[in-house]
C-alpha cells in the first residue's frame, strides 16, 4: 500500500466500534450506581445482576478503547510528523482533561464527599475545598479527572510510545515488521499477544496493594499500555484484518468459556482476583473478547452513514460529560425504593437525554466550547471527511 493510499484509507469499523463502546461505557457507569463495589454515589438498592454485568464488561471495555486508540495512532502517523501528532494529542486530550478537572468533575467529588460523610454543606461551600490536596491521597482535587483518566493515560502513552512507533516505520525495520505481521496472520497466532498481557498483569500484581493496576479509580496502567501497543501492531499490515475476521467466531467462543471459568473461580472456588492464575486468565479472556469484537467489527461495520458521522464527532464530548451527569442525577435517586431495573432504566434515559441536550445546545454549536471539549473547530468552507486518527483518540 503506497503512502497516498494509507493516508486516505478510512476504517469505518473502528469509528463504529468506538461509538458503540461509548454506549457500553454509558450503560456500564449507570450500572455502577447499583453494583456492590464502591463508587462516587451509590443507590440504597444493591443488585447482584448489576454487579455481574459490571464485572464481565470490565474485562474488555477499557482494553478495547486502548486497542482502538493504538490503531488510530498508526493511521495518525501515516500523515502527521511527531510534533503535529503530539500537538493534536494536546488539543484532543489534555485540554478537555484540564477543563473537566477544574469544572464538572468537582460535582462528582462533592457528591462523593457529601454521601460518604466527608463534607456537609452546599456545592458552592465545597468548591474552594475542592483544591485541598489531591484525590486518592487524602485530598479532593481530581488531578486525574476521575473517569477522564483515560485521556490522561492516552496522552502519556502517546508520549512514551512515539519513539518506538517511529522506529518501527524506519527502512531497516520494514522487513521485521512485515515478518511480525505475517506471523500474527497465521491461524491462532494473534491469540499469543495475550501472553505479554498475562506476564505484565502478574508482574504488577507482585505488589499485594495492586499499585499500578487497581489504585486511582481502578487503573490497569501497564496492561493498558500493552493493549495500546498491540492495537498499533494490529494496524501495521492489512493482512491482519482478514485474520481477525476468520478467527472472530473462535475468539468469541473462547471468550465466553474464559468468562464462565473466571466467574466460577471467583464465585465458588474463592480464587483471589489478584493472584497469578487469575491474572493470566483475565489477560487471555480480555484478548479473546477483543479479537472477537475487532473481527466482527471489521466484517460487518465497514460502512459509513450520517449516524456514524454524527456519532464520530459526538463521542468524545459524550464521554467527557457522561459520568458527571449520571452521578448528579443518581444523587437525587439515592433514597428511591423502586425496583432496581426501573431505577436503572430511568437513570439511563434521563442521563442520556441530559448529556445530548448539553452537547447539542451547549457544546456542538460553539467553537469555543468545541475547543474545550477536544473537538475540531467548525469552518465556513465545505466540510471534508476527517481522517480516522482525528476522530478516534
Amino acid at each position: 500500500m503506497d503512502k497516498m493510499a494509507r493516508m486516505t484509507e478510512r476504517r469505518n469499523d473502528i469509528d463504529w466500534l468506538r461509538a458503540l463502546a461509548m454506549l457500553v461505557v454509558f450503560f456500564f457507569h449507570c450500572a455502577r450506581f447499583f453494583d456492590d463495589g464502591g463508587w462516587h454515589a451509590k443507590s440504597g438498592e444493591v443488585s447482584y445482576g448489576m454487579s455481574v454485568f459490571v464485572g464481565v464488561v470490565a474485562q474488555w471495555l477499557m482494553p478495547l478503547f486502548f486497542v482502538l486508540s493504538g490503531i488510530s495512532s498508526y493511521y495518525a502517523l501515516n500523515y502527521l510528523r511527531s510534533r503535529p501528532y503530539l500537538g493534536a494529542r494536546v488539543k484532543r486530550l489534555l485540554v478537555p482533561l484540564i477543563v473537566g478537572s477544574l469544572t464538572h468533575i468537582s460535582f462528582q467529588v462533592y457528591i462523593e464527599r457529601a454521601t460518604h460523610g466527608g463534607f456537609s454543606g452546599s456545592f458552592f461551600a465545597f468548591y474552594p475545598h475542592y483544591f485541598d490536596g489531591f484525590y486518592a491521597f487524602g485530598g479532593n482535587f481530581a488531578w486525574m479527572g476521575l473517569h477522564l483518566w483515560y485521556l490522561e493515560m492516552l496522552f502519556l502513552f502517546s508520549l512514551i510510545t512515539l519513539p518506538f512507533f517511529i522506529w518501527t516505520r524506519s527502512e531497516k525495520m520494514k522487513k521485521t515488521m512485515a515478518g511480525i505481521a505475517g506471523f500474527l496472520a497465521k491461524p491462532c497466532a494473534v491469540f499469543l499477544l495475550a501472553v505479554p498481557l498475562g506476564i505484565v498483569e502478574s508482574l504488577v500484581n507482585l505488589d499485594p496493594r495492586g499499585v499500578g493496576t487497581r489504585d486511582f479509580g481502578g487503573w490497569a496502567l501497564f496492561p493498558h499500555l500493552v493493549f495500546f501497543v498491540s492495537g498499533y501492531l494490529l494496524a501495521t499490515d492489512g493482512g491482519l484484518r482478514p485474520a481477525l475476521e476468520k478467527q472472530r467466531a473462535a475468539a468469541l467462543g473462547m471468550g465466553i468459556i474464559a468468562t464462565a471459568v473466571g466467574f466460577y473461580l471467583l464465585e465458588y472456588a474463592d480464587l483471589s482476583p489478584y493472584g497469578y492464575p487469575f491474572s493470566f486468565l483475565r489477560a487471555f479472556n480480555s484478548w479473546f473478547w477483543l479479537v472477537a469484537i475487532l473481527g466482527f467489527g471489521s466484517k460487518h461495520l465497514n460502512f459509513n452513514n450520517r449516524a456514524l458521522e454524527y456519532a464520530g464527532e459526538a463521542v468524545l464530548p459524550f464521554y467527557i460529560l457522561h459520568q458527571s451527569v449520571i452521578i448528579v442525577i443518581g444523587y437525587f435517586m439515592i433514597d428511591w425504593t423502586a425496583s432496581v431495573m426501573l431505577q436503572y432504566v430511568f437513570l439511563c434515559v434521563t442521563s442520556f437525554a441530559a448529556i445530548m441536550t448539553i452537547y447539542e445546545l451547549g457544546v456542538r454549536r460553539f467553537n469555543a466550547m468545541r475547543f474545550l471539549f477536544g473537538m475540531k473547530l467548525k469552518r465556513r468552507e465545505a466540510p471534508h471527511p476527517e481522517p480516522l486518527a482525528e476522530m478516534t483518540t
